[in-house]
């Protein structure tokens, strides 16, 4: 059974804010995680800084540059996920590009994950026809593989999603993460398209920022994913932890006030 799935047992709506490994250093990072998790969480999304991040915007570059100016490497990121597990267990996934745990070793790299409690892996430029590369290892070591659906994805959704296990990530509007004041009017179409092949749970992100639109889409799907606002948040504070942590507070209501 998928350690993600139990976060949505019983009709409980998922709060799953993003940040990126080494922005602007380890230590950082672990304060920003640990304050995300006591604020409330139920996941948090680590992002791997990479080279070329084709799905990320202009925030979320710019923490990428930061953490690579700091320093951060792969094993880097692991050691970061280990010193959160010496005090929380909050659940993580980790957003990386493919040529990350290609080049690492995909059974070392899902290992790694395994043995840190690390649940899951959103890949975006992993095409589903590609899944296969990595699918045997993510088994494996029990880490799910979570599939990213598009308002463009149509007919493809019941090939996106055949191994989904963990939870789907739904980008809700076209382009790549940042604020956005309004999200695609197909959403609640997609939703009930995806209800139809998939029993996962469906969890929105790219663009949402505050807790009104949080209500509102957590109505529709299960969860809610929160990336370049709190990111943002960390680049405005040098003491960013306080500052995401009663953001989070406020955001895990609004999710919840939609149960």
């Amino acid at each position: 059974m998928s350690k993600l799935r139990d976060v949505f047992k019983n009709g409980h709506k998922a709060f799953i804010p993003f940040v990126t490994a080494g922005d602007p250093s380890a230590d950082s990072t672990v304060s920003q995680v640990l304050a995300l998790a006591n604020a409330g969480a139920d996941i948090v999304e680590l992002g791997v800084p990479f080279s070329d991040p084709i799905a990320d915007g202009p925030v979320i570059q710019a923490a990428g540059l930061r953490a690579f100016a700091g320093g951060i490497t792969v094993n880097g990121v692991f050691d970061i996920v280990a010193k959160i597990r010496e005090t929380s267990q909050v659940p993580l996934v980790f957003l990386t590009y493919a040529n990350i745990p290609f080049k690492y070793g995909y059974d070392k790299f899902t290992a790694r994950c395994e043995e840190l409690g690390v649940y899951g892996l959103v890949i975006p430029d992993l095409p589903a026809e590609e899944a296969g590369e990595i699918l045997p290892y993510t088994e494996k070591h029990h880490v799910d593989l979570i599939p990213l659906i598009s308002p463009t994805s149509g007919s493809r959704l019941e090939k996106l999603v055949q191994h989904a296990t963990g939870f789907i990530y739904i980008v809700s509007a076209l382009g790549v993460t940042g604020q956005r004041d309004g999200f695609s009017l197909n959403l609640p179409e997609l939703i009930a398209s995806l209800r139809k092949v998939t029993d996962a749970p469906l969890c929105i992100g790219f663009g949402v920022h505050t807790p009104e639109q949080a209500k509102t889409l957590a109505k529709e799907a299960d969860g809610v994913i929160v990336g370049s606002a709190i990111v943002q948040m960390v680049a405005d504070n040098p003491d960013p932890a306080p500052v995401i942590g009663k953001y989070t507070k406020e955001m895990v209501a609004a999710v919840e006030s939609a149960e």
